[in-house]
């Protein structure tokens, strides 16, 4: 299922990044390496696979310097399934609440979503030619024959050709408007409720598939037009030519394999030595139910076991309060790649501004020019807007490059809201440094801004 990793080197997974985030080259360096050494043992001898765990890598940085989007963009490299979590929602084994092997299961959840996404796509085909006759049949209903093959049937031959032309219709999307009535399946099963003692969630999942399966499919017509027709029986047909069984094998393997859980936050669970006693057991009780998944252990999903062995385990936290050495000594074990991120200068937050393919200045553009609007940034606009986001990081509370968000949007929503009605299409608004520092005076001089910390 390592197909795709196959192609990237860790010099190439780097140059990827490199399109979304800026700086922070030595978390990238190791993340790649985490990513292509999966490649590697999947390539090893076979005696050794199983033998070759994971790097796992705890990333120590501010919120907003780029933890969460190098996990993230790390996994659309891999097409891998990939699972964020908070460690500070879940609680200790016995407490009501998130327990930590629910992040696997959800990781899961992503592997099936993601193998059956490309099984429709292989069956699409197949899918698409059984959707046009469903809905032909439906325009036009074919006409059984009389039984005598050999005697010509004129009313047959009419509504074969009659069909012929509005197959040919339908191809052409001449007919996407019109209305037709179709027979769907109704999958809305009402929910199914256990009474009796404690059942844990996957018991409860697996028995309300179980009982759900037994409940008689029924099915219920809808009328609609063709263009939505098209898009409902497309998923119903694919669902059908689906082998679910191997979905689930191979999306178990996925998961296995190429699986990417990001725990943010790790720091909250981290009892320091300043603390009071009072948290710090269900704090220790968190650590040690992570533990045993970090380590490799199997987890009963609805899927099927999961083992979770081979998953790469990415641990990210700010650590201003507690420090990594105050994680119980197991758990450090678990963890041996430690990045430090830096914090991002004024000269950071320019290249934010104007370099990555997601940068906010081409979400705005984007977004005005959808609207027939031209937005456009000088080069010292934007050396100015980095200016005042770093000064109200270093003033007031450094949030990274979240802060932009704030700027960027106390300083286009006048234009946003005036857009179509004050400024036409065919407009064209040019940001200048003026303009900058005279949107973002008032921003400036609040010393309190807390209406804008995000």
């Amino acid at each position: 299922m390592l197909e795709k990793e196959t192609y990237f080197t860790p010099r190439e997974i780097v140059a990827e990044l490199d399109k979304y985030i800026i700086g922070q080259n030595d978390a990238k360096r190791n993340v790649a390496i985490a990513l292509r050494n999966r490649w590697r043992r999947m390539n090893a001898q076979a005696d050794m696979q199983k033998e070759i765990m994971p790097n796992n890598i705890l990333m120590i940085g501010s919120t907003g310097v780029g933890k969460t989007e190098i996990a993230r963009r790390l996994a659309k490299i891999a097409d891998a399934p990939f699972v964020k979590v908070e460690a500070s929602k879940f609680t200790e084994v016995g407490y009501v609440g998130r327990d930590v092997e629910s992040m696997v299961r959800d990781l899961v959840e992503q592997a099936v979503g993601m193998v059956q996404a490309q099984k429709k796509k292989e069956v699409k085909e197949r899918a698409v030619q059984i959707v046009e006759d469903r809905i032909l049949d439906a325009l036009i209903p074919p006409l059984k024959s009389a039984g005598q093959l050999s005697t010509p049937d004129p009313d047959k031959d009419l509504n074969e050709k009659t069909r012929e032309r509005f197959r040919e219709k339908i191809r052409n999307g001449e007919m996407e408007d019109r209305k037709v009535e179709i027979v769907v399946e109704n999958n809305t099963n009402p929910g199914v409720g256990v009474i009796g003692g404690a059942v844990d969630e996957v018991s409860m999942m697996n028995i309300q598939e179980m009982i759900s399966g037994m409940l008689p499919k029924r099915n219920k017509k809808r009328k609609v037009t063709i263009a939505e027709a098209r898009k409902i029986l497309l998923e119903e047909e694919s669902a059908k030519l689906i082998d679910m069984d191997e979905v689930k094998e191979l999306a178990i393997q996925k998961a296995e394999n190429t699986g990417i859980i990001f725990i943010d936050e790790i720091d909250k669970i981290a009892a320091s030595s300043s603390q009071g006693k009072g948290p710090d057991v269900s704090r220790e009780g968190v650590q040690r139910d992570l533990l045993p998944i970090v380590e490799g252990s199997t987890v009963n999903t609805k899927y099927g076991p999961m083992n979770t062995d081979h998953i790469l385990f990415i641990a990210a936290g700010a650590f201003h309060i507690s420090k990594p050495s105050d994680l119980i000594p197991e758990l450090q074990g678990r963890f041996p790649i430690r990045v430090e991120l830096e914090n991002l200068t004024k000269e950071d937050f320019f290249q934010i501004l104007k370099a990555p393919k997601n940068a906010l200045t081409k979400q705005y553009h984007a977004l005005l020019a959808s609207e027939n609007v031209e937005l456009e940034f000088n080069e010292d606009a934007l050396e100015e807007i980095a200016e005042i986001a770093f000064q109200i990081n270093t003033e007031v509370e450094n949030i990274g490059a979240r802060r932009l968000h704030t700027v960027m949007s106390h300083l286009l929503n006048e234009f946003l809201f005036d857009v179509p009605d004050v400024i036409g299409p065919n407009a064209k608004i040019a940001i200048t440094r003026d303009m900058v520092q005279q949107k973002l005076s008032g921003l400036v001089q609040n010393r309190d801004l807390s209406q804008y910390i995000l």
